[in-house]
């Protein structure tokens, strides 16, 4: 079945095949280091490594790029806040992002360029513009000529004309067109400075990106990705650098996730109505927050509230659920007769193969995480009814069911983390069941106290005992 994304270029979804036949490119802007991460940041977090999980898991092997701007404004006046070397500020931000970007079980990209490390790269690609009459140097500072790219505003759908005719009177006379952007910047009193041709002065915020990008995936890559906030005038820009340096194509597909709102107002340092990932990570499981940013489609805005987070914890409760009931079958098979039986495992192997399927239809349909999930709930929605119904499970049933939920919840969601599978769910498995048949005993010679203060104990760690028609079940939480 063909994938299909939303290209932000084109306006359109089109199927997607990768420029190289087997291997995908892919770049995301990472943070600007100065602070710590807000759930507005962590939504492209989650958004492209949950696709890029979803192009490995259909083979493609996916050479993953995303930077760290560690040297820019905001960098700078943090270090003067706290009289520290810019990019001793923005190491430990760094460190920071990985911390938070962990607990929401982000993989690692397979690279992190940073600014910093890429000045000559960068030096490099502003002096072919130069000599190929898209830049001009001004007073130490250097400048992309907007005019000279006729297709400027392909991306963002605005007319230069327009754009033009309403911009601001800027301070700034240098510049021969209000749209120019900055290339280079000529160093100011105290701040971060390199050589250059034009004098000691560091990068552009937009020329940054588009040189990494080509260095490390070369033109026409596949997927560039982003907030839609960066669509002017980062992505804009990066465009025009590019491909008026480069002379072809910068990036096939462009894809960018919506918003985060708060009260219908979109979340943002400037507004001050952000939150922290660790904040509210504190007060949710982390898994729970990934969920809750999958739960709509990647282009749609989320309002974030309470209410919200609340619902994904009782649902990333209910596949635990799951993934602990199906540990408990496996382990019971396997201390059991292994002579093969059906009891309904034929019926379930099937279902499951059904909503496998339907998975794969949402997220080869732009990469729809909605549609995702309620499969995945669906096909929990069986399992449980099968083990809750069944004496005697079928082995292939279980093996099959355990698979496909570790694969989709799992490896392409990434909703059930590093959470060990072996000899540690094992050994919990079978010391509840140990545990159940000893208050069952108790039970049975009327010894109230034993029985209640074994279910007590085992809530106060966390575990709750279900007595049911079926027998005493046990769940964490």
């Amino acid at each position: 079945m063909s994938m299909y994304l939303h290209n932000t270029l084109t306006g359109r979804k089109e199927e997607f095949t990768p420029a190289e036949p087997g291997r995908v490119r892919m770049y995301v802007c990472g943070p600007t280091t100065y602070n710590y991460i807000h759930l507005g940041n962590a939504r492209p977090l989650v958004v492209f490594d949950t696709l890029r999980r979803y192009l490995e898991y259909r083979g493609y092997d996916v050479l993953y790029v995303q930077n760290f701007t560690d040297i820019d404004d905001k960098v700078i006046n943090r270090a003067r806040e706290e009289g520290l070397p810019a990019l001793q500020v923005a190491e430990r931000y760094i460190e920071e992002f990985f911390r938070d970007a962990g607990a929401l079980n982000v993989k690692r990209a397979s690279l992190y360029p940073r600014v910093s490390q890429h000045i000559e790269d960068i030096i490099a690609a502003i002096t072919a513009l130069e000599r190929r009459g898209f830049a001009y140097p001004a007073g130490g500072d250097v400048y992309f000529a907007v005019e000279k790219f006729p297709a400027y505003g392909r991306l963002s759908k605005r007319d230069p004309a327009e754009m033009r005719a309403g911009a601001r009177v800027e301070v700034n006379t240098a510049k021969r067109n209000p749209l120019d952007f900055a290339l280079w910047k000529a160093a100011g009193p105290g701040e971060p400075a390199w050589d250059s041709p034009w004098g000691p002065g560091r990068p552009g915020w937009h020329i940054e990106c588009s040189t990494m990008a080509l260095k490390y995936l070369g033109p026409g890559f596949d997927i560039h990705g982003g907030g839609a906030d960066l669509i002017f005038p980062h992505h804009e820009n990066e465009i025009a650098q590019a491909e008026a340096g480069a002379g072809g194509p910068f990036a096939r597909f462009w894809l960018h996730n919506g918003f985060i709102t708060v009260n219908q107002e979109k979340m943002s340092k400037s507004r001050g109505n952000f939150f922290l990932v660790r904040d509210i990570c504190s007060r949710f499981q982390p898994l729970a927050v990934r969920l809750f940013l999958l739960a709509t489609h990647y282009r749609s805005p989320i309002d974030f509230d309470d209410a919200g987070l609340q619902a994904a914890e009782k649902g990333l409760e209910r596949l635990e659920n799951t993934r602990r009931l199906l540990g408990e079958a496996c382990c019971r098979l396997a201390a059991a007769d292994p002579h093969p039986r059906d009891g309904g495992g034929t019926a379930l192997t099937g279902r499951v193969e059904e909503l496998r399927r339907e998975f794969v239809a949402a997220m080869d349909d732009d990469c729809n995480t909605a549609r995702a999930l309620a499969a995945l709930y669906d096909l929990a929605r069986e399992i449980n009814t099968y083990l809750a119904t069944t004496s005697c499970p079928e082995p292939g049933a279980v093996q099959a069911a355990t698979r496909i939920l570790e694969q989709l919840g799992g490896d392409v969601l990434g909703l059930f983390g590093r959470q060990e599978q072996g000899l540690d769910s094992a050994l919990l498995a079978g010391l509840m069941d140990l545990i159940i048949t000893i208050r069952q005993e108790a039970r049975q010679r009327q010894d109230w106290a034993t029985a209640d203060t074994i279910r007590d104990r085992l809530r106060e760690l966390g575990l709750t005992l279900e007595d049911t028609p079926r027998g005493t079940r046990w769940k964490k939480g």
